[in-house]
Parts: structure tokens; C-alpha cells; sequence
């Protein structure tokens, strides 16, 4: 139970700091693309270095599907952390809604829900959405997997290297999905908007799956490439 709370406390900072850059600073200049990007990544090596020792830091539904299909945690322990990630990401959005609504701050440019929700409009539409999420989880995860492997891992600074990739695939897709790579990050800032991000919130849910299982597939041929070595 204990690594259950720890995925909801690190779900519920990632979505109210990293939404929460996207609301106030906003992502219409290149400036707040970047002021977002990092604040995700700083999100994730903050919490990766706090509660890492308890539950490995997945604070992500797609990377906690890449651990088990890669074996590396049972699948009672996987709907346990689903179950923590999504109630962090809904009360991490509920949070930010309070502040909203408690210091009157208007909608950020770039993000007319107001609550750091994804969209698919930049995207092309629902499967341009979906083929960058996919492309951009698959991504995310393959370093999340080699960085934290047992044997060939980054060891201690692993959180560091995840931060930075989360970075990284932030800077190439906020403009065109508001980059979610996170089924929990997405779910709970949809609730609150409503609208659109409620409506196409599905794709955020089901591509970065798709894209977490892909990467435990590549790293599985990676990892069994360099043992066979």
C-alpha cells in the first residue's frame, strides 16, 4: 500500500506543478514552451529522488505497463499503481482548479481550458494525436527502462536522465498535443476542462499505453541483444 500512495503523491505533483507552468507561464511563446518543458522534467527528477526507493517513480500508467510486460513487477502491483497514478492526477488537477479559482488567474495563452488539458486540433486530428503520442511515449519509456535496468541501467542518476528525456519530448510536441506521454497527467486536467480535452481525452489515454508497451518490446530486443553479446 505504501508504494501505492507514493505513485498518488508523485502523480498529484507532476499534473499541479507541470500543468500548473502550463496555466500561469503558458505555452503561446517559445519561452513558456520551454518554462514547461522543464518544469515537467524537474517534476519527475524531484520525485524520482523522494519516493524512487519506495515505488520506483512510475507517476505514469504507460511506464508502469512497460515494467510489467517487462516483467519486472506483477500485474496486482501494476493496477495498484494505476489506481494511485490516476487519483493523483485527479486531485493534482483539483488542486490547480482551487488556485484558479481562488486567485481569479485567467486561461494561459496556448491554453484556453485553463487547466494544462491536451488537445488534438495541432495535431491534425485525432491519429495525428495519437501518432505523435505513441512515437513520443515509446520514446519516453525505452530511456525510463534502460535507465533503471537492473544490470545495464544509470543506476542513482537514472532520475536525472528520465527528467531530461521528459524535457526533451515536451519541447517537440507541446505545440502539437500539449504533450501527454501520461495517461494520469491527462485524465485529471481533462476532467476539469471539460469540452474538447474531456472528448478526445481518450487519445491521451490509449496512445501513450500503446506507445509504453512498444518501448517494453524494444527494450526487451535491446537488453537481449547486449546479453546474448
Amino acid at each position: 500500500m505504501k508504494k501505492y500512495f507514493a505513485e498518488f503523491i508523485g502523480t498529484m505533483v507532476l499534473t499541479l506543478m507541470g500543468c500548473g507552468t502550463a496555466v500561469f507561464l503558458g505555452c503561446g511563446t517559445p519561452a513558456g514552451v520551454v518554462g514547461t518543458a522543464i518544469a515537467f522534467g524537474l517534476a519527475v527528477v524531484a520525485m524520482a529522488y523522494t519516493i524512487g526507493e519506495i515505488s520506483g517513480c512510475h507517476i505514469n500508467p504507460a511506464i508502469t505497463l512497460g515494467v510489467a510486460l517487462s516483467g519486472r513487477m506483477t500485474w496486482k502491483d501494476a493496477c495498484g499503481y494505476w489506481v494511485g497514478q490516476f487519483l493523483g492526477g485527479i486531485v493534482g488537477a483539483a488542486l490547480l482548479w482551487a488556485i484558479i479559482a481562488a486567485t481569479g488567474a485567467p486561461g494561459a495563452m496556448g491554453d484556453p481550458a485553463g487547466m494544462g488539458a491536451n488537445g488534438v486540433a495541432n495535431a491534425g486530428g485525432v491519429w495525428g494525436a495519437c501518432l505523435v503520442e505513441v512515437i513520443a511515449t515509446c520514446v519516453f519509456v525505452l530511456v525510463v527502462l534502460g535507465a533503471t535496468d537492473s544490470k545495464l541501467g544509470a543506476g542513482k542518476p537514472a532520475g536525472l536522465a528520465i527528467g531530461l528525456a521528459l524535457v526533451l519530448v515536451h519541447l517537440v510536441c507541446i505545440n502539437l498535443t500539449g504533450t501527454s506521454v501520461n495517461p494520469a497527467r491527462s485524465f485529471g486536467p481533462a476532467l476539469f476542462a471539460g469540452g474538447e480535452a474531456l472528448k478526445n481525452v481518450w487519445v491521451f489515454i490509449c496512445a501513450p499505453l500503446v506507445g509504453g508497451a512498444l518501448a517494453a518490446c524494444l527494450w526487451g530486443c535491446l537488453a537481449g541483444c547486449k546479453k546474448a553479446e
